[in-house]
């Protein structure tokens, strides 16, 4: 999908959803996406609010430059679910690669079957093209490993000893 141009992707249900491009004006509540998925995390630790949120601002500027650096023309799109942000989707394309750099959904929109609907939509990318189909799942989400093996992605390699780098490279078990 070209930088700059919204998308819109089915769900099942028959509500869409819609990609849009972010931008600077969307820097806070991308910061907010990012926080959501650290949640856990941060609820031990004994830092005020203001301090999680700092060092959420830090680590998502860190994530964003490091993608920057690695990713010519990376896509930054924040995910709407009846026009309000759900989450984003970020993606890196290469010659031979499309990178599923990130994928967060909030916690009101998860299990509505978003998630789900853009991954498809970026395997279908993926078999049009010709290209591999790559992710990093952090070891831990045990959910969201299941969620990609059911899709058709293969832990092809361990990263760190704390995330698992998948490739898309079958149909998967769900119809």
């Amino acid at each position: 999908m070209p930088s700059g141009v919204a998308k819109r992707v089915g769900l099942e249900d028959g509500r869409e959803v819609e990609l849009r491009p972010a931008t600077p004006d969307d820097y806070e509540e991308l910061v907010a996406i990012y926080a959501s998925t650290r949640a856990p995390e941060l609820a031990q630790v004994p830092w005020t609010d203001e301090q999680k949120m700092h060092f959420c601002r830090s680590q998502y500027d860190a994530q964003k430059a490091d993608y920057d650096r690695r990713y010519p023309n990376p896509q930054y799109d924040l995910i709407l679910l009846e026009g309000r942000t759900a989450g984003r989707l970020w993606v890196g394309r290469d010659e031979e690669l499309i990178h599923m750099l990130d994928i967060a959904i909030l916690p009101w929109a998860q299990g509505q079957g978003v998630g789900t609907a853009l991954i498809r939509q970026l395997i279908e990318e993926a078999r049009a093209s010709g290209k591999r189909l790559r992710h990093m799942v952090f070891m831990m989400n045990e959910g969201a490993r299941r969620l990609y093996e059911r899709l058709g992605f293969v832990v092809f390699e361990e990263v760190n000893g704390a995330y698992f780098h998948m490739e898309w490279r079958g149909e998967g078990r769900e119809p």
